[in-house]
Formats: C-alpha cells, structure tokens, sequence
C-alpha cells in the first residue's frame, strides 16, 4: 500500500497560490502544455486538479495521482467539472499504482521541484508509458541568471519549509536527458509580476519522448 504524503500547510495555502499564478499567466501556460494532448493520460501529482479543464476532446482518460489527502479531494471535486473523464488515484511519483507501457502521456505539472526522488519518478513515469508515448512538463526549475540564482539560492531553506518542499534550482531538463528521455521541446520563461520578470519563478514548459 503507498503511503501518503501529507504538507498540511501548504495544502492550505496551494488553491491561493494557484489562483495567483492563474491570474498571471499560468492558465495559458496549462493550454499550451497539453494542447495536442491524447488518448490516455497519466497526471502525476495533480494537486487540485488546475488542468482538468484544459484537456482537449482527444484525451479518452486521465488517471490523476495525488498523494496529499487534502489536495486530492480537491482534484475529484474538479474531476465532476473536467472537460474529460478524470479518475483520481492516492499514489507517490516515485511508486505509481499503474500498469507499465499503458499511457499516451504523462504529465507533471509544477510537481518535479518538489518531489524528493526525481530519477524514481521519471523511471516510473517513463515504465508506464507507451514505448511511443510523450512526457509533457511545465516546470519550476533553478535560473539561468546569475543573479536571479543568487536570490534563488538564499530562498531556498525558508521556500523549501513552506512550500511543500519545493526546491528552486533544480535542473529538470537535465533530469529527464538523464533519466533515457530524448527532449524534443522546450520553453524558457518567467513569470511576470508587475511586467518584471520574478526571480524565484523561472519555468519551462516542454515535451519529451522515451529514448528509444
């Protein structure tokens, strides 16, 4: 049986974030990461559900793995309102409860940042995927900005406490080469507060394909 993750602090004060990030930009950021999205779709670490609604009418399936209790009511109270049928599931990243090469697509979405073993979870999203599947993620990763990585850096205990453990540097793009997946596209930016870029929020949004 897996065990749950609980953050009950940051489940707390997620949907608040989420609607801050909604407000500047991240509801286009969730249509472009699953635009062309199809067949079967594994979600891992769906949090409230934000990207129910924007999966569009070729997805046949979401299975969306939450381990936090209070965030995953919240994902099945959105999966009555999604645009396809969304089953939710209690499971941890690094220990999905999935059959192997039976996904389309998995996606993560501002997950991998805080998820303490990342080569376990993309090992086992790239096992539940289809040999011809695509990982698709939009991400929380460490600046390319020397600057913008000091600040990042300085944050990184007190954002790490607060924020459900989410690490500010990591290298995803790195992490997936490295765990047999080919990147095949890729988007840099940054959020923007005020028409600033924000120092602690550099992102990416990209797709990749199991090295074959």
């Amino acid at each position: 049986m897996t065990k749950a993750v609980s953050h009950p602090f940051f489940a707390r004060i997620y949907p608040r974030i989420n609607a801050f990030a909604e407000a500047h930009g991240s509801i286009e950021h969730r249509q472009e990461l699953l635009a062309g999205a199809h067949g079967r779709v594994v979600e891992i670490g769906a949090g409230t559900g934000a990207n129910f609604r924007h999966y569009p009418p070729e997805v046949t399936q979401v299975v969306a793995v939450e381990p936090e209790p209070r965030l995953r009511a919240l994902a099945e109270q959105a999966a009555t309102e999604a645009s396809v049928p969304v089953e939710t599931a209690a499971g941890r990243a690094e220990e999905l409860p999935l059959e192997d090469d039976s996904f389309d697509i998995a996606v993560f979405s501002l997950v991998l940042c805080t998820i303490a073993d990342v080569p376990g979870a993309l090992a086992e999203a790239r096992r539940v995927l289809k040999p011809d599947g695509e990982l698709r993620l939009y991400e929380h990763v460490g600046s390319e900005r020397p600057g913008f990585r000091r600040v990042q850096k300085a944050l990184a205990v007190p954002w790490r406490l607060m924020g459900g453990g989410c690490h500010l540097t990591r290298d995803t793009e790195r992490a997936i080469k490295e765990a047999d997946f080919t990147v095949e596209d890729i988007r840099r930016f940054y959020f923007l507060i005020n028409g600033r870029a924000n120092p602690a929020s550099p992102s990416v949004i990209g797709m990749a394909r199991p090295t074959t």
